[in-house]
């Protein structure tokens, strides 16, 4: 009996590891370019972006803290960038990984769905799912 109690400690113990690792994976896809390819919410498409002005700059520190940025892609492949920029930090807590933004002492919080090279999915907390897909310049040669 004892060595079953044993065997499912560790066995929890492991999902709970896993699961962890799991979220921690996704903060490097994080960082980059991104731009918004549609937003739905309910699993309703609510806007599709054919085309985008602007684009939305993650960067990521080692310690889980970063800064979310607006920029605009220029012609010539630069970006017009404005000073503003939304400092945030990376949490993982209740199975999810978590981005809070800290804005004149307004606290916000969105979860990171999904994080890999091709797609960068958050949800806000009023249930609108921002589908994100990496920024590419247009070629004009």
């Amino acid at each position: 009996m004892k060595i079953k109690k044993l065997f499912f400690s560790i066995l929890i113990a492991f999902i709970v590891m896993s699961c962890a690792s799991n979220y921690e994976s996704k903060i490097p896809f994080i960082e980059g370019y991104w731009e918004i390819a549609e937003v739905k919410k309910d699993n309703r498409l609510i806007k599709e972006y054919n085309v985008n002005l602007s684009v939305d700059y993650f960067k990521v520190n080692n310690d889980s803290t970063g800064f979310r940025k607006k920029v605009s892609p220029k012609l010539d492949g630069t970006f017009a960038v404005t000073q503003d920029k939304a400092p945030f930090t990376l949490k993982i807590e209740n199975d999810s990984l978590n981005i809070y933004y800290n804005h004149n002492d307004v606290i916000t919080k969105e979860t990171i769905i999904k994080a890999t090279n091709e797609e960068l999915i958050i949800v806000n907390s009023q249930g609108f799912r921002y589908i994100y897909k990496p920024y590419k310049p247009i070629d004009i040669e």
